[in-house]
């Protein structure tokens, strides 16, 4: 078990018709990390929507022959999609398209929402019928209920808003606006930029908005909806009071990519500062610092540079990996295809090995005795994140205890466990180093949860339910 990365969304608004699809392709494989199952592309043609969603790479599911295909068109929504409710399968396949009495609408989430199965469950008992398993339809249903009693699009979306809790990036495209709501928490990360050309660019990361030639202009505050139309740009912000601002920490420790600047922070910076935190607390006499590709390799630069321990690349990663991938049996052969240790720089060598999370362990052991059999000397390892103790209701991968090695053993015995000489982790208190305030989400490592927690936060919850009702 491994942590996984988020959704991504992206959308883009322009005033005259632009290749659209071809600029959602190119912002997508800038926000291939976040998710890797399934994409999608929703283009508007001056009302009329054109898709195509599979699973799969972005680019797999999007060659050539299928992006010739799509239109010119004035807006688009895409989504590039882990799974955090619901499994992998082509109904889940975002974005959601909804065809209702007064239009069109296509909506792209990233989040998993803390209160899905109360609200599912209201809304079949109202008469709802559900085609997915992913809690993103839930929200497409409150929206559609509400722009049927309103005379807006950002009316419904406003009112179907109060109804969420948990973690919602969204970008809601109808046949004339482009929305974007990002929860009174801010959990998970939205930005919006403009290209040269006038067009405007809406993206999980602002990483996404250089990959189409937009210049960042801001992040979509918490709470806040904006509504780009013909009128320009309008903001609404009818659910932030009360609020406080709870972004989840481990976009910075690992979701993100390093280029990626959120809510005014560098990524690439704070995962500096995880490492010269790691290095100030635990010291060890080590002759080379390596990080584990790719997030691990920040943080490695930052331990090196704090306690003066030369920085070195002790790690390949094979890039070429997608999903495609024939797996071997052997779950420690798997380690080696996807890593492998430069001998001449471990050899004999005491070595601090960074890497971004312990979750289970079983990877960490693997990684470590890669270092063992290229001849190091010693393994001193060093995780730029806490333990995990608690699940996670706001997206990432984590719902249970049960794999978690931390709620079962101490970091001695996880140490041997791994095959380290010594372990450390990030102090939960020194989390807020890395963005320089306590305006981050820390739940998954101390319990301290923003909203209410859930009755049920199984990932297949909802194709269990069904099962279960049929006995």
């Amino acid at each position: 078990m491994s942590i996984h990365e988020e959704c991504g969304v992206f959308g883009i608004v322009s005033e005259k018709p632009v290749n659209a699809a071809e600029m959602a392709y190119y912002g997508l494989f800038a926000l291939q990390h976040r998710g890797q199952e399934s994409c999608g592309i929703v283009v508007n043609d001056d009302g009329v929507f054109v898709s195509h969603k599979d699973l799969g790479l972005v680019n797999d599911v999007f060659t050539k022959e299928i992006l010739s295909k799509f239109p010119k068109g004035i807006m688009t929504v895409a989504h590039t999609r882990y799974a955090t409710t619901g499994n992998a399968n082509r109904n889940n396949c975002q974005p959601i398209e909804v065809n209702h009495q007064k239009g069109k609408m296509a909506i792209a989430h990233n989040g998993n929402l803390s209160n899905a199965a109360v609200l599912r469950t209201e809304l079949e008992l109202s008469g709802a019928i559900f085609h997915t398993s992913s809690d993103t339809e839930i929200i497409a249903y409150l929206v559609t209920k509400e722009r049927l009693k309103t005379d807006c699009i950002e009316d419904a979306v406003c009112s179907a808003v109060k109804k969420l809790e948990g973690a919602y990036s969204l970008i809601i495209m109808s046949a004339q606006k482009l929305i974007c709501v990002r929860d009174p928490n801010g959990f998970r990360p939205l930005c919006y930029g403009r290209r040269p050309d006038g067009t405007y660019v809406v993206a999980s990361e602002s990483c996404a908005l250089g990959a189409v030639g937009a210049e960042f202009i801001r992040d979509v505050e918490p709470g806040e909806i904006l509504i780009f139309g013909k009128d320009g740009i309008e903001s609404r912000k009818e659910k932030s009071e009360g609020r406080k601002k709870r972004c989840c920490i481990f976009e910075y420790i690992y979701f993100a990519r390093p280029d990626s600047v959120i809510d005014g922070i560098s990524v690439h910076d704070s995962r500096i500062r995880a490492g010269r935190v790691l290095a100030e607390i635990h010291k060890v006499d080590a002759d080379i610092v390596i990080g584990v590709p790719d997030s691990g390799l920040d943080a490695a630069l930052g331990y090196s540079r704090e306690s003066g321990i030369p920085y070195g690349i002790g790690l390949i990663k094979n890039k070429y990996i997608g999903r495609t991938f024939i797996a071997p049996d052997n779950r420690n052969d798997m380690v080696k295809i996807k890593l492998s240790a430069i001998k001449s720089v471990v050899e004999n060598k005491r070595v601090v090995l960074i890497d971004d999370s312990i979750v289970r362990g079983t990877t960490s052991g693997r990684i470590v005795g890669l270092l063992r059999e290229a001849g190091a000397k010693e393994v001193h390892m060093r995780v730029s994140a806490p333990p995990f103790l608690f699940p996670c209701y706001y997206g990432t991968d984590i719902d249970s205890k049960e794999n978690l090695i931390a709620c079962h053993h101490t970091v001695s015995e996880i140490s041997e466990m791994i095959g380290a000489d010594s372990l450390g982790f990030l102090p939960v208190e020194r989390l807020c180093d890395l963005t320089g305030s306590n305006d981050i989400c820390t739940a998954c490592f101390d319990g301290n949860y923003p909203t209410e927690v859930p009755f049920d936060t199984r990932k297949d919850r909802f194709e269990r339910r069904l099962s279960e009702i049929g006995k």
